[in-house]
This record gives C-alpha cells, sequence and structure tokens, in this order.
C-alpha cells in the first residue's frame, strides 16, 4: 500500500522532481555548494496570491546574466515550477525560492563554463526574520566594523550567497546583545544587513536610502514606490552612520516580514524610542498593498 508524500512543511523541485523538503538535496560536488557559485531569489505568497512575483523574476533573470548562469527555462516556466511547489504544499502565506547553481564541470576541469547548470526551487511556510515583538516594539539594530564586500568585487545588485562578512558581522551584533546588524563600507557609509535594506527618517523629516552597494531589494522598491504614493520625500544616496544614529525613525526592508522597525540602534533608542508615524504608514500600506491585483498573482490551488 503506497502512502503519498507528506508535503505539508514544503515542497522542493530537485532535478525535475517535486519532493518534501525534507528530502531535498544538492551534489556535495556542485559548485553551488563547494564555491558559494550560485544566485538566488524569494518572493512570498501572502493569503494565497504571490506578492511582485514578476518583479522578482525580472531580478532572478537578470542575476544569473550577471553570474553568467542558465536556469534553463523561461521566466513562465519557472514561475509555473514555483506555482506547483506552493499548490502542492498547500500554504497559503509563503517563502519561495528559485535558484540555480554553476553545477560541476568533468572531473579535472577548473572551467566554469564547462559546468551544467542546475536550477531548483522550494517553498515553505512564511519567513519572519523578526518574531511577533520585535515587530511592535522595534528592533535593537548595531552597526557593525565589519566591511560588506566591495561592489567592485562582488555585485550586490545580483543576488549572492557571499554572506560570510554579513555572518561574521551578525554574530558580533548578537554576542553584543542586538537583534541584527548593518554592514558599512569603506567610507563608512551604512550599506545593508543579512536579508534587508535599511532606511532611516532623517531630521530634516527625508527617508533616506543608501543607493549603493546594496542589493536593490524588491521590497526597497516597493517602499520607495509607497514614499512615492504617500508623498513622502525620499532621496536614494550614501547614508553615513552617524546620521541613521541620529535620526527621527529608522526601518528595515525584507521580503521576510516586509517593513520592520528599528527603535535603538547601538543600543541607544532611535527618537523617543518608540515605533514613529512614518513607519506605522508605511507598514500598513505595504499589507494593503498585498491585495492589490496589480501587485498580487493568485495561486490555482
Amino acid at each position: 500500500m503506497s502512502t503519498l508524500p507528506d508535503y505539508s512543511q514544503g515542497v522542493a523541485y530537485v532535478r525535475g522532481q517535486y519532493v518534501p523538503i525534507g528530502e531535498a538535496a544538492i551534489p556535495i560536488t556542485d559548485w553551488g555548494f563547494l564555491r558559494s557559485d550560485a544566485t538566488y531569489d524569494v518572493v512570498t505568497v501572502w493569503d494565497g496570491a504571490f506578492f511582485r512575483l514578476d518583479a522578482h523574476m525580472e531580478r532572478f533573470l537578470a542575476s544569473c546574466a550577471r553570474f553568467r548562469l542558465d536556469p534553463g527555462r523561461t521566466a513562465a516556466e519557472i514561475a509555473a515550477v514555483l506555482e506547483q511547489c506552493v499548490r502542492l504544499s498547500g500554504l497559503r502565506s509563503s517563502y519561495v525560492e528559485m535558484i540555480v547553481t554553476r553545477g560541476q564541470p568533468p572531473w579535472g576541469s577548473r572551467d566554469p563554463r564547462q559546468a551544467v547548470n542546475q536550477f531548483y526551487a522550494f517553498a515553505v511556510p512564511y519567513v519572519w526574520i523578526a518574531n511577533e515583538a520585535q515587530r511592535a516594539q522595534g528592533l535593537n539594530l548595531i552597526v557593525s566594523d565589519v566591511q560588506r564586500i566591495p561592489a567592485s568585487s562582488v555585485d550586490p545588485r545580483a543576488k549572492n550567497y557571499h554572506w560570510n562578512d554579513l555572518t561574521m558581522g551578525l554574530l558580533g551584533a548578537l554576542d553584543a546583545g542586538g537583534d541584527t546588524v548593518v554592514l558599512r563600507d569603506a567610507a563608512g557609509n551604512v550599506v545593508e544587513g543579512p536579508g534587508f535594506n535599511v532606511f532611516c527618517v532623517n531630521a530634516q523629516g527625508r527617508i533616506v536610502t543608501p543607493a549603493e552597494g546594496v542589493l536593490e531589494g524588491v521590497t526597497r522598491r516597493t517602499v520607495i514606490e509607497m514614499a512615492a504614493a504617500l508623498g513622502l520625500p525620499l532621496d536614494l544616496r550614501a547614508l553615513p552612520a552617524d546620521e541613521l544614529r541620529g535620526a527621527r525613525e529608522v526601518f528595515l526592508s525584507t521580503s521576510g516580514g516586509g517593513v520592520l522597525p528599528v527603535t535603538r540602534v547601538d543600543g541607544q533608542a532611535v527618537g523617543n524610542g518608540a515605533v514613529g508615524p512614518v513607519v506605522r504608514q508605511l507598514v500598513q500600506t505595504y499589507w494593503d498593498w498585498h491585495r492589490d491585483p496589480r501587485y498580487s498573482q493568485p495561486v490555482r490551488y
């Protein structure tokens, strides 16, 4: 008597097959594992609909082109795989990832052009990078002394797994009692953290977010568009660490939670130490936009 696979914890697409997430694996010799030679993107499903799938797909394919990786599928074919992962899992709120790894060249070859690129995907329950209390009260963000990998070395606009700098910065922040971390560039400007972009509302009441040296996140793009729609002034430019520390409000943008408030930087209160009005307005608008058919694509369960 056969039993159906248990997809309730998530589904992965591996080498042409859909498998329970706990059974998903890649070969140990894949350069995606051995060298972090891969690219990926994450799109979310909320209330049974993808949010901004087209924007994520556009960035994913641009990242593939930047790193000379070939998913071997059209955008429509990739979207169909993602939807099937969600459909099989039955998840109404999901964190959905698409990946292309370098694969493996013939034994003895160091030529990445000879590798057969591999496409993977998976859907798991929605991932929050801040817990409920942190979302309500705000995070304690630590400004790290660890320098972000220069954009001239690894282009941050192409999503990648070169995270050792972010991981070392995060470990230092957690050891210091912080909740998460933001790294700086060689000039001392804050750039990004592990899985998020950073914004502040400065002393002049303008929203500021770094213009360079960062992944141009889809949630970051959404915040920029929301600010324009709400008539909130926003500047894309370098953001010195001291300006962040002296800001009225600070927040993060990420697919893992949307707009997340920061109420302490390096342990010191931001403004009056409470979640501010601009952040509250952006949080509300972000989740309202999930119900807007311009940005949502229902999953056909």
